[in-house]
């Protein structure tokens, strides 16, 4: 089964350039990870503090490596987990979905000497699912899936609705998705336990992307 980093991966890149399209796809990742392992239930916040409650493997190398990580750290703040979350995971992710299939490498040069990459789609499945449960979840205003209301989460975290959803209304899907990150995901029982995780995550990304705005303004003036 695809993980949220695959999906959100999938989403950013655009099909016909091959280039990614969000530029905080990094910590985007950091927490997809997150996500995925309270969705696992190998991690929660307690006391405001990310920490592994479930320790045994999930099967997803990416996820064993993350949540080996914060067992060794500890207890962390959710910002400090998710950055050290995000190290290394766009790479990681981009080689493991060409492997499989899912995006073509392409290497070029631009004047025929500056290298550059572009990764285009292969087997769209994957990509068509996601962009179909965000569609639905759209048009529904809401969905009892824990793994769409997460996915949704983190494309209104990352601004990446017109790219997930091509030729729809954004600004209404955005208002839903916007909807979701806040904790209005439904009734399912998963929610308790994925609920603080996303609130670091989504918290965690706005403040990075507050950062990363703040220094492009100084850096402009």
């Amino acid at each position: 089964m695809a993980s949220l980093l695959d999906e959100v991966l999938l989403l950013a890149y655009d099909d016909s350039s091959g280039f990614n399209k969000s530029s905080q796809l990094e910590i985007g990742l950091g927490g997809a990870t997150i996500l995925e392992l309270a969705l696992a239930g190998r991690i929660d916040v307690i006391e405001g503090k990310v920490r592994v409650v479930q320790p045994a493997p999930t099967g997803d190398p990416l996820l064993d490596q993350a949540l080996h990580k914060l067992a060794a750290d500890g207890p962390r703040k959710p910002q400090a987990a998710v950055q050290r979350a995000a190290k290394g995971k766009r790479r990681a992710v981009l080689d493991r979905l060409v492997a499989r299939g899912l995006l073509v490498h392409r290497g070029e040069k631009a004047l025929g000497f500056i290298p550059f990459h572009r990764h285009l789609p292969g087997d769209s499945a994957v990509e068509d699912d996601a962009r179909n449960r965000l569609a639905a979840t759209a048009d529904a205003e809401g969905t009892d899936d824990a793994r769409t209301a997460a996915l949704a989460s983190l494309v209104y975290a990352l601004n990446l609705e017109k790219a997930a959803l091509p030729g729809r209304d954004h600004r209404r899907a955005r208002k839903v998705f916007k909807a979701i990150s806040e904790g209005m995901w439904g009734g399912h029982a998963t929610r308790k336990a994925v609920e603080g995780a996303q609130a670091a995550v989504m918290a965690s990304i706005a403040a990075t992307v507050a950062v990363s705005a703040a220094g492009a303004g100084g850096a402009g003036g």
